[in-house]
């Protein structure tokens, strides 16, 4: 049973199931139906409102158009009307208001790049020609207003001016400026340029600058660069030069120099060496500054310019060191070529900055051509001086053996040299190959020192007594040895040299009191006395209590006399001028000669006392002779009274 009602329930749930699908198809069908209707109605209208679609979007079209029309005629407009103001402005010129000028200038240019990227527009050429026509005359005042800027303020900076930009010890009231009048340089002024400060001089007003700057960039815009470059050049260069001519600077060549006096050459030098800083140090140095200032930025070349500006100044200043270098040498002149060539290695640096770059190449390899000469010129000096030494012919005697005016002048030459032990180092350097740079100085020291030597020998065989060439000698080797260990030549030539010379003195010493004083000495020893005739006669008048005769003792004592007095006369005219060594002699004669003098009287005296006329043979105690001999060496001249 349960089955059949199973059967008709899904029977029923079936049917209606058709019939709902029925339904289903019907209204389907119906949908379709309307949406057919709908897509051919929306077809129709579709094609009815396409005329209105393509109206709508001409209209669009043509007020966008309209808009870029507007705006770009606008633009047009606006273009026009500041060209109009800017033509304005650059018929009035430059002068009265530059910064405004040059503001028109590259309106004008803005305005020549806005038609030149539209070139569509039509009749643009017309207004193109007009403002290229512009912009053609501003660029010629523009260069007029460069050179007038330029002309007014380019004026030669007054020798005031600079000297007040250098430090203190080199300023012409300063007391420690310039070159000593011995001849010497102290260490502390040479100390003191090494850390010498100096102030940057005003050679154009900091205000006119940028003007000028913003004047060569117009120009160099423009492609006038060789004008802007040759306008600047002549302005600068005219100005440096005549700055230079106020200082005292002149162009000198080596016939002019070889026709000076030396006072008058040796003064010039000291100028040139002060106008080499003063040229470098601010002038050149100043001018690079200016150069680069204006020129920043720019595609001009300012390495270029720059050495245009300066050639001619920088030739004049090394013409006067070229000349002295290439002119005559003599000895005197050895200092201020050192002086020259110290104040080249002092702005050695400097000048390789501020000349720096490859138009700028000539400067740099000059100076140091210069430099180089001028090293030379100096280390062949030094041989000339030693030849000169050795081969110093002057007649001139010193009568009384003491110091020889060569010697003097030479041991204060080579002592000045050790003024510039640095400068000399660095000179062998150049002029030595080899290690021995560092010992150069003493060689050559030693060889000067020998030739004075060979010299003075020489001139010690002019004299015809022989204690007085070695007094000579003596005198000259101990000036040497003396005044060399005080200085610092003593560190370069070193103990071995100052000991071995001063044994030389002591050997010179040695000889003249052999030479001087032997002969005398013998009249006080035994050895030739007569004795006396035969012992009747003892204690008589011809004999004494020793055998020896009496008249040989007499005559023993007169020779004592005439020779001591002859020597004291003489020799009081020599001169030992060394207090210490004058006194050492002193000391060394009396040592030998007052112990003898007093042992002759001793045993000789009282035979001369007994006798007629004692003082006729005694006629000096010890203490007389200790007086008299107080008196040798004091260069007396015959005239004078005895003390």
């Amino acid at each position: 049973m349960a089955v059949p009602q199973a059967i008709d329930t899904l029977s029923r749930r079936a049917s209606l199931l058709r019939e709902s699908l029925q339904k289903s198809q019907s209204n389907t069908e119906s949908m379709v139906t309307i949406l057919g209707s709908f897509d051919h109605r929306l077809s129709a209208l579709e094609a009815a409102m396409r005329p209105t679609q393509v109206k709508t979007h001409a209209i669009r079209m043509a007020h966008e158009n309209i808009d870029k029309t507007l705006k770009t005629t606008e633009v047009i407009l606006t273009q026009f009307d500041l060209s109009r103001q800017a033509e304005a402005t650059i018929l009035r010129g430059p002068h009265e208001d530059l910064e405004g000028y040059l503001e028109a200038v590259d309106m004008l240019k803005s305005t020549v790049q806005h038609f030149s990227s539209n070139k569509s527009f039509k009749g643009c050429d017309g207004v193109m020609n007009h403002i290229n026509s512009l912009l053609a005359k501003a660029i010629l005042k523009l260069e007029e207003e460069f050179r007038q800027l330029l002309a007014t303020y380019s004026k030669p900076i007054e020798p005031d001016r600079l000297f007040d930009c250098l430090p203190k010890s080199l300023q012409p009231h300063s007391e420690t400026s310039g070159h000593q009048a011995d001849g010497g340089k102290p260490e502390h002024q040479a100390r003191s340029l090494e850390a010498a400060v100096y102030k940057t001089p005003t050679l154009i007003p900091p205000r006119v600058l940028p003007l000028l700057h913003d004047l060569a960039n117009q120009l160099v815009q423009a492609g006038h660069q060789q004008q802007c470059s040759k306008i600047y050049r002549d302005a600068r260069a005219s100005t440096l030069e005549s700055s230079l001519r106020k200082l005292g600077v002149e162009k000198l060549n080596k016939d002019d120099v070889q026709k000076m006096q030396w006072e008058a050459l040796e003064t010039k030098i000291q100028n040139w060496i002060h106008y080499m800083r003063i040229a470098v140090k601010l002038l050149f140095a100043g001018e690079r500054k200016i150069c680069d200032q204006v020129f920043d930025g720019t595609t001009l070349n300012k390495d270029q310019c720059f050495a245009e500006v300066t050639a001619s100044s920088v030739a004049v200043l090394l013409s006067f060191g070229d000349a002295v270098a290439k002119s005559k040498r003599s000895p005197e002149k050895l200092f201020v070529l050192l002086d020259m060539y110290e104040v080249l290695h002092e702005l050695h640096v400097e000048i390789e900055t501020i000349f720096e770059g490859k138009a700028c190449s000539e400067m740099r390899e000059s100076t140091l051509s210069l430099a180089k000469r001028l090293a030379q010129t100096a280390e062949e000096t030094f041989g000339d001086f030693e030849e000169a030494v050795e081969k110093d012919a002057t007649k001139t005697t010193v009568l009384d053996g003491t110091v020889h005016p060569l010697t003097s002048y030479v041991i204060n030459y080579v002592k000045f040299l050790f003024d510039y032990q640095s400068t000399l180092k660095q000179l062998f350097q150049e002029c030595v190959t080899g290690d021995k740079t560092e010992s150069q100085l003493a060689i050559v020291t030693m060889r000067i020192m020998q030739a004075l030597q060979s010299n003075l020998d020489n001139k010690s065989k002019q004299y015809k007594d022989p204690a007085l060439t070695y007094l000579f000698l003596m005198n000259n080797i101990h000036y040497m040895v003396r005044s060399l260990s005080r200085s610092e030549a003593k560190d370069i030539l070193g103990d071995d040299w100052v000991q071995r010379h001063r044994r030389i003195v002591q050997q010179n010493a040695n000889q003249y009191k052999r030479v001087a004083w032997a002969k005398i000495l013998q009249t006080l020893s035994i050895q030739g006395l007569t004795p006396s005739g035969s012992s009747s006669a003892l204690g008589s008048e011809g004999a004494n209590n020793s055998g020896v005769s009496r008249a040989s003792i007499k005559e023993r004592f007169k020779s004592f006399n005439v020779q001591f007095e002859e020597l004291h006369q003489r020799q009081s005219q020599w001169t030992v001028p060394d207090q210490e060594l004058r006194e050492y002699l002193r000391l060394a004669i009396a040592e030998v000669l007052l112990p003898a003098y007093r042992s002759y009287i001793k045993r000789f005296g009282p035979l001369v006392e007994n006798g007629k006329n004692p003082l006729k043979y005694i006629r000096y105690t010890p203490e007389d002779l200790e007086r008299m001999l107080s008196e040798f060496f004091e260069g007396k001249s015959m005239g004078e009274p005895k003390r």
